[in-house]
């Protein structure tokens, strides 16, 4: 029987292509954007991981989150760092949260409130993403706009904290085969990463909108 960290990872896997062959991402991780576009997909992330880190501390004691609730993940203050770096000190002036991106972390407020285990799903496919394919991007951003390597400009995408990522990935999903769930509050949880990466593809396609390379 398979573990329910490999259920999650097969059971999401076609939403989590879906993101990641997004036309936005695409042009984005081609080299065919311009800084602009990667600062406003930045912002973006800023809303969901204030969603995600300023709820936390609510879940903190909680038997299902709080595990995973690792001060190493966190990743406002660095992508405060890059926001600065991208558009100055006012970086946030006639900018501001897509409605796709307002509900993606709407969702993830929701969870936080309510249902634990639904934290877990958004919790999981964020920073196990980021600390994977999210290399990727800052490979990219470092080679197509010239930013110091893992210096200001990608420091979202560099987890100081973290000197072992693979074993820190281990480690997680241990902990998510460990949760102390039943069967049907997993199938739950499934269903949930699913939408989370439906919700990450929404914000993708708007993006896509605003920077319409592949039209």
């Amino acid at each position: 029987m398979d573990s329910f960290s490999t259920l999650i990872r097969t059971a999401s896997h076609e939403q989590h292509m879906a993101a990641e062959t997004s036309a936005f991402m695409g042009d984005l991780l081609g080299g065919r954007l311009g800084v602009a576009a990667y600062a406003r997909y930045t912002e973006q992330l800023w809303f969901v991981y204030e969603a995600l880190e300023g709820t936390a501390g609510r879940l903190a004691a909680d038997p299902v989150a709080g595990p995973f609730l690792r001060p190493e993940l966190f990743r406002l203050p660095a992508l405060e760092w890059d926001l600065v770096h991208l558009r100055g000190p006012r970086r946030r002036e006639g900018h501001g949260a897509l409605p796709a991106t307002r509900a993606y972390a709407d969702r993830v407020r929701e969870c936080a409130e309510r249902w634990p285990g639904g934290y877990v799903a958004h919790h999981y496919t964020r920073y196990l993403g980021d600390l994977s394919g999210g290399q990727v991007i800052r490979d990219t951003a470092e080679r197509t706009w010239g930013f110091a390597r893992k210096g200001d400009g990608v420091r979202f995408h560099v987890f100081e904290g973290i000197a072992n990522p693979a074993a820190f990935k281990r480690g997680y999903r241990r902990l998510l085969d460990a949760i102390p769930v039943d069967d049907l509050e997993r199938q739950r949880v499934v269903a949930e990463c699913r939408a989370a990466f439906a919700l990450n593809t929404a914000v993708f396609r708007a993006l896509g909108e605003e920077f319409p390379l592949s039209a």
